[in-house]
């Protein structure tokens, strides 16, 4: 069924979106690529890049000069390929069935082999351009080192060759261990490329970046590592239309629970931006918004499904429709919400998307 353009579905006015900066985009995939030296930079676009949206990032990062795409599931492929040549996307979970073996057959994106029965199945097939994972110390996805001897692998047309860093983003002796065990492997398993550093890896050094390095969370604004501090720019925040102003009088308290009182009157703003937006409970009472002229706003009582009720005192000017912006900056808020970078990323709701 195809809709009509004329639906007035089509053309609602949501009151949530993700303000998003390709400008800062573009600008932290191009210092990835300069600090990681001699190797060229990539880009992890999973989980919906990251939850910023795959449509939103992928011209941008084509445009600053990425060529490396990696999805995490088969599924997230397709979207990527509306972008990206197929060859350059690389599918991380690797071809758990036939069916995987020959979607990326017919699609020309590359698997990432993961084990022994995944070479074997993908050689059985046919096989052809692939890329391998070799697990150095993470014990997630991988061979272990002792089996990359094996007659299977060597069957292997192995064009990246990867690991991954368990601990690049805390000073741990475990870097070091697999930074070793990994260049070990890259001199006995045929490959074009070796790959092992991703954003908190990039700013351990040279030794880490080997050919191509994976980049994800600063590329969307995070900061792994305190090298990066000042190097990232924001990308994304969470923005929300005010659906009402009311006024809360002291001692009266807003929200569920009753978590929060009123010290004295108070004007109020309850914006259409909660949890199945992305915006957890952890933001109660401790986070922030801002209004266009740079006041800093409180957030008061308990964020609720779909609504969260923001102190407005500061700013008697705003209006029902205005519009106000989560404090996001990655780092800050996830010492305030007590979220990790990642999950403030890719937390953001349906709704937050489509905005």
């Amino acid at each position: 069924m195809t809709a009509d353009p004329g639906d007035p579905r089509l053309s609602i006015p949501s009151p949530l979106r993700l303000a998003f900066d390709g400008e800062a985009l573009a600008a932290n995939w191009r210092t990835m690529d300069r600090l990681s030296g001699g190797a060229r930079a990539g880009a992890a676009v999973k989980a919906d890049a990251y939850g910023v949206g795959v449509d939103r990032a992928m011209p941008v990062l084509l445009g600053a000069g990425c060529r490396d795409f990696f999805v995490a599931h088969w599924s997230e492929a397709a979207e990527v390929m509306e972008h990206a040549p197929a060859s350059s996307i690389s599918v991380l979970l690797g071809p758990m069935n036939d069916a995987d073996v020959q979607f990326a057959k017919q699609l020309g994106v590359r698997p990432v082999i993961n084990s022994l029965d995944q070479a074997r199945r993908w050689t059985e097939a046919g096989g052809g351009a692939c890329d391998l994972m070799v697990d150095t110390g993470m014990n997630r996805l991988g061979l272990r080192v002792e089996e990359i001897g094996n007659s299977a692998v060597a069957a292997l047309d192995v064009q990246v060759l990867m690991s991954h860093l368990a601990c690049a983003d805390e000073d741990s002796d475990l870097n070091a261990r697999q930074q070793a065990a990994f260049a070990n492997v890259a001199q006995q398993v045929p490959h074009h490329a070796a790959s092992l550093a991703n954003s908190a890896g990039i700013a351990l050094g040279n030794g880490y970046h080997f050919d191509l390095t994976r980049p994800g969370l600063a590329l969307y604004g995070g900061v792994p590592r305190g090298e990066l501090a000042g190097e990232v720019q924001q990308v994304v925040a969470p923005e929300a239309a005010i659906v009402q102003i009311r006024r809360l009088p002291a001692g009266e308290t807003i929200g569920y629970g009753a978590s929060f009182t009123a010290p004295a009157d108070m004007q109020v703003a309850i914006v259409s931006l909660g949890y199945a937006d992305g915006f957890l409970r952890s933001w109660s009472n401790v986070g922030t918004f801002t209004a266009q002229d740079g006041a800093v706003l409180p957030v008061i009582g308990r964020v609720s499904m779909d609504l969260t009720a923001i102190d407005i005192t500061a700013a008697p000017h705003l209006r029902e429709g205005d519009w106000l912006r989560a404090a996001y900056d990655l780092p800050r808020a996830a010492e305030v919400s007590g979220l990790s970078q990642y999950e403030l990323l890719t937390l953001a709701g349906a709704r937050l998307r489509r905005g």
